[in-house]
């Protein structure tokens, strides 16, 4: 634990990639296999199902401490965080036994996942027995694991480049055999690490390519004949996998969601033993594409009802072909591999189809076609260059998301909350509405977008501003216009606004719009895609 808490700090200690990595890879060099097995669980961003409320938490430090609610309460709307607030107030006047050093491993196999099976009593008395072993860093970490929210900002690609560079294997490989559902085991960190690969899980899918976003002039990418053109579809990218006479559909997200789409599985079962399609899952009706709000109802129901079926169908829409008949073909240039994908499709359409080629002969053509993405609900144009080969990560310069320009909404901000890990102690968070009649109804959080002057500004304007508290929430006195920008908008039961905003976030601060020049709620409806 002491080893991993270390690891922790110094990841969230910097936002340099080099320092992240060599932090990833001195601890993969000396911890034990079964603690490297749990680093990377975590480091992936995966964690055990939350054992105790931060309330919970919270309410049993208080009774170890003594300290009166109201302070507990006002501790923890200033740090914002109740793993941290917990933390820095058993710190107070309190020596970890320093002889304390249980293995990662032990940690979570003999005391935290067990914790799960006693009454809250023996919990509480529990806990607290561990904190009086742990220093301030390791309670933090502890307390995180112990209510499920421990997240650690280092992407994927980064603990693939460590692991790689603490054992001597190839990042592709690495991230071949970090797909799927990763066990935190000694066997499975030893096959991750081993020289040679061995047998293969069937079902495990590739790495994803990824492309990036476009922003240089496209006319620098030269001529349009270099480059596979397709619409950017608006749905769930996933993995179709038939191996040893068996389907396997997997999300990007690395979640296996074969039975949620019975009838890509079905149709999947009728492609050549050894392939592996990759693509993108869709609505789809009698007229074409359907919103994505219509995908949504698919989503999280593992094994979807008859209704749902019908009120929402969809098909794999597929555009490359990573494995042919059990043989790697990432490698082949893009223009063979789609010349292997069109041959491969007919038998399994329409449900498995094909990505159909956006043709222009300039690239003056093409933006105008790029125009007109939006009625058909796609998000632009996927540039492609035929002579690459279909990599891992984010590559740039081969794949490029050549998007529409999103829609943006002016609104006024409302709510503030803390973030978390270095940002913890300022208000990052923010939660911003637009005018129904007089009223200002809420409509979107965002997370991203201001640059760290601007956030401090922000913050200490929050703090001068509080109008009211709702826990670590502050409402704000309503102020200040933001431009937000977004993906989509559809309508939603589940918001008192009515709708929802795909992906929103800050594009610019309107410092010259004061709050009740923000838009307003009917101009919003107006936008919904129906």
């Amino acid at each position: 634990m002491r080893r991993f808490a270390a690891l922790y700090r110094a990841l969230d200690g910097t936002t340099k990639t080099n320092a992240k990595i060599a932090a990833m890879e001195a601890y993969f060099a000396q911890a034990p296999a079964d603690d490297a097995a749990w680093a990377v669980f975590f480091l992936r961003g995966e964690r055990p199902k939350r054992l105790i409320g931060s309330g919970k938490l919270r309410g049993w430090a208080e009774a170890l401490t003594g300290l009166p609610s109201w302070l507990m309460l006002e501790s923890y709307a200033s740090v914002g965080d109740s793993a941290e607030t917990v933390a820095l107030l058993l710190d107070q006047g309190r020596q970890a036994d320093e002889a304390s050093d249980l293995s990662l491993s032990r940690w979570m196999s003999e005391r935290i996942l067990p914790l799960r099976d006693r009454a809250e009593p023996e919990q509480a008395a529990t806990v607290a027995g561990w904190w009086a072993e742990l220093d301030r860093e390791q309670t933090f970490v502890l307390n995180k694991l112990l209510t499920g929210a421990l997240r650690v900002g280092v992407s994927q690609g980064l603990v693939v480049r460590a692991i790689a560079q603490a054992s001597g294997l190839e990042p592709g490989v690495v991230a071949h055999r970090l797909m799927g559902h990763w066990r935190p085991t000694p066997e499975a960190y030893a096959q991750l690490t081993a020289e040679a690969s061995g047998e293969e899980d069937r079902s495990r899918p590739y790495p994803f390519f990824l492309a990036s976003q476009l922003e240089q002039p496209v006319e620098s990418l030269g001529d349009p004949a270099d480059w596979l053109i397709e619409w950017k579809w608006d749905g769930i990218r996933a993995q179709v996998i038939r191996r040893g006479g068996e389907v396997y559909v997997w999300s990007r997200g690395e979640e296996l969601v074969t039975d949620r789409y019975p009838e890509i599985r079905d149709a999947a079962g009728r492609l050549p033993d050894g392939t592996v399609l990759d693509g993108e899952i869709l609505a789809w009706g009698a007229e074409g594409v359907l919103p994505f709000a219509v995908l949504q109802r698919r989503i999280g129901r593992d094994r979807p009802g008859a209704k749902i079926l019908a009120d929402a169908p969809v098909r794999f829409l597929a555009y490359d072909i990573l494995e042919e008949t059990g043989r790697d073909i990432r490698e082949r240039p893009m223009r063979e591999r789609r010349g292997h994908l069109e041959a491969i499709t007919p038998p399994v359409r329409p449900i498995i189809g094909l990505s159909e080629r956006v043709e222009g002969e300039d690239w003056t053509t093409l933006a105008q076609r790029r125009e007109g993405s939006r009625a058909l609900r796609v998000e632009g144009l996927m540039l492609k260059r035929w002579d690459s080969a279909y990599g891992h990560g984010r590559r740039r310069g081969f794949w490029w998301k050549w998007k529409i320009a999103p829609m943006t909404v002016d609104a006024v901000l409302v709510y503030a909350q803390a973030g978390s890990g270095r940002r913890s102690n300022l208000f990052t968070d923010y939660g911003f509405a637009v005018w129904r009649d007089d009223e200002l109804v809420p409509i979107a959080k965002a997370y991203s977008g201001l640059d760290d002057k601007e956030i401090a500004t922000l913050d200490r304007w929050i703090r001068g501003h509080t109008q009211d508290r709702f826990g670590p929430v502050r409402m704000v006195q309503p102020h200040h216009v933001f431009e937000l920008a977004f993906e989509g908008i559809n309508p939603s039961n589940r918001h008192k606004a009515g709708l929802a905003l795909r992906f929103p976030r800050i594009a610019r601060w309107r410092h010259d719009k004061n709050a009740d020049e923000a838009d307003r709620l009917e101009s919003l409806h107006g936008l919904i895609q129906r």
